[in-house]
């Protein structure tokens, strides 16, 4: 089996999903390319968002419970996902969320590359890193932001934990990540591919006590393996290894397994097919609900559940 390529997807959990939408949408200029619900509460979205088809190592996605109170960053978990932005697009974004009135910090160099960092609106660590790095994304081209300046989708995590031993071997051993750097409490390890969403750094912090779990925190990371018969291969030697992974779970637009990692933080290994055109063309991805074949006689319930999201549009105007 290959060494895991790089990120697949990045779920996290919000409060208001239209607060979510104008976020991401309206404010990163992702396009929402999946308008779906929980598989396990079909009363709350499962929210998809990427570059116009939601190529892998783009694609964040959502479960926004709107009573759900507010999440506390801490040890055992993703304490912050990064996009990677052109390095000539730094004074761009700077204007952009200034123009916005969207607060934002930035951190010193990191690894040689500067970083803006923001939060969303129920507080996640969102960063864009401005790089040189090679990365493939076919542009949405109907979004809010111009070509030269879109997210070139994920950069990076960020994995707050106490010790680093456990979590590296599980990525340098069984995943093939290697290890590429340190900068202070920061552990960079670097995936197999050259593209997009390579990066998982480990910020190694003892004393930090556990978070606490809600809106504006992730829920997990997945990583990319190529189809069903690898899937099965990394769950034998993860399980050979000792981990507690999950049997093979349907998620319609990918296959996926769980496990949680020796930090804490929850992990899943997602196929790249059949992906997001199955049940949508290009132009129609996340324009409309769907629904998995279980919960198809249910929709005019489930319907009236949902509370109504306003898409942004922005094809009439030009991205400037």
């Amino acid at each position: 089996m290959k060494p895991i390529q790089g990120l697949h997807h990045i779920t996290a959990v919000a409060s208001d999903p239209q607060a979510n939408v104008d976020f991401y949408v309206g404010v990163l200029g992702q396009r929402l390319v999946k308008t779906t619900v929980n598989f396990d509460d079909p009363g709350t979205y499962h929210l998809y968002y990427g570059d116009e088809i939601g190529t892998l190592g783009t694609a964040i996605t959502f479960f926004p419970w709107r009573t759900m109170h507010r999440g506390r960053i801490g040890s055992g978990e993703t304490s912050a996902m990064a996009y990677a932005i052109p390095r000539t697009s730094i004074e761009y974004w700077r204007a952009r969320l200034t123009d916005l009135d969207i607060p934002f910090e930035e951190t010193n160099l990191r690894f040689d590359d500067p970083v803006i960092s923001l939060a969303d609106p129920d507080g996640m660590v969102v960063e864009l890193v401005a790089t040189d790095d090679p990365s493939t994304i076919q542009f949405w081209k109907d979004g809010p932001i111009p070509e030269e300046h879109a997210l070139r989708g994920f950069h990076s995590v960020t994995l707050l934990l106490n010790t680093l031993p456990g979590t590296a071997a599980l990525l340098t051993e069984q995943m093939g990540y290697d290890f590429v750097g340190q900068e202070g409490s920061r552990f960079r390890f670097c995936g197999a591919s050259n593209d997009r969403g390579l990066y998982v750094d480990i910020d190694v912090q003892p004393d930090v006590p556990r978070g606490s779990f809600g809106a504006g925190s992730i829920h997990h990371v997945a990583f990319r393996t190529v189809d069903d018969s690898e899937q099965l291969e990394y769950m034998a030697a993860f399980r050979a290894a000792g981990q507690q992974v999950t049997s093979v779970q349907d998620r319609q637009y990918f296959h996926s397994i769980y496990f949680r990692g020796p930090g804490g933080v929850l992990f899943e290994v997602a196929t790249d097919e059949p992906g997001f055109l199955i049940d949508e063309s290009i132009e129609e991805l996340g324009s409309s609900l769907k629904l998995p074949s279980w919960y198809e006689s249910k929709r005019d319930l489930i319907e009236k559940t949902l509370p109504p999201i306003d898409h942004p549009d922005f094809s009439n105007t030009l991205s400037k």
